[in-house]
């Protein structure tokens, strides 16, 4: 496999501490592996937004007498 990386990206890869230490190749698979899971975590939390936006007053009514019980007594 063969990519093409601008120079001065090159650059910043090899200056890494962690390229020094365990090589490029070993640098470029942590920074994909990083990337893909944090476009997965992105991903599920749209889906969570999309999945309860609208539905404030819906899930209040589900929660409030758990509100209610979990509030300190007024003193």
């Amino acid at each position: 496999m063969q990519v093409s990386i601008e120079k001065a990206l090159l650059k910043r890869i090899d200056t890494d501490p962690e390229t020094k230490k365990r090589g490029r190749s070993a640098f470029i698979r942590s920074a994909v592996e990083l990337y893909l899971r944090a476009k997965e975590r992105r991903e599920v939390d749209q889906a969570i937004r999309r999945a309860y936006s609208g539905k404030r007053d819906e899930m209040l009514a589900e929660i409030e007498d758990l509100i209610e019980v979990q509030q300190w007594p007024e003193t």
